[in-house]
């Protein structure tokens, strides 16, 4: 199979960044020119579009890690996504949605805990978790006081 076809099936199976498509092209060997002449004819070809990438890996880990938006931004920068792609990305997000899920983590990480522990203690440990999670001080001070 020809590398061209290899990477093409690389890309098809899930979305992929060009740093991972450059990363796979490497360890199949592949000179760093030709690598790049393929990165660009896939992405020509719509095999690699990162705004539709960090859209669908936004999208998931909210829905499905319940991530907050600093994670996955932090996420994003990792994966060297632009900044424009990390917005567009994180706009996609349903602001109620958003804090529906912030209010729903909120209560149940808040019926875990001991309830003979102090309120205070309490609430401590649902904002480091809500943090741990990324999600914004501001939201989640709401959050507490919804609860």
């Amino acid at each position: 199979m020809s590398t061209l076809k290899k990477a093409c099936s690389f890309c098809i199976y899930q979305e992929r960044t060009q740093e991972e498509v450059r990363e796979k092209l490497k360890s199949w060997h592949i000179p760093a020119s030709e690598a790049e002449e393929i990165i660009a004819w896939l992405i020509s070809e719509n095999f690699i579009n990162e705004g539709r990438y960090a859209q669908q890996f936004a999208g998931g880990k909210f829905r499905v890690k319940k991530w907050g938006r600093r994670k996955i931004i932090f996420a994003l920068r990792s994966k060297g996504l632009s900044d424009r792609c990390i917005e567009e990305a994180l706009a996609a997000i349903d602001e109620d949605e958003y804090r529906e899920t912030l209010l729903a983590l909120a209560r149940r990480r808040k019926e875990l805990l001991a309830a003979e522990e102090s309120p205070l203690l309490t609430r401590k440990k649902i904002t480091e978790y809500l943090v741990g999670k990324g999600y914004e001080t501001d939201y989640i001070r709401e959050a507490l006081q919804a609860l």
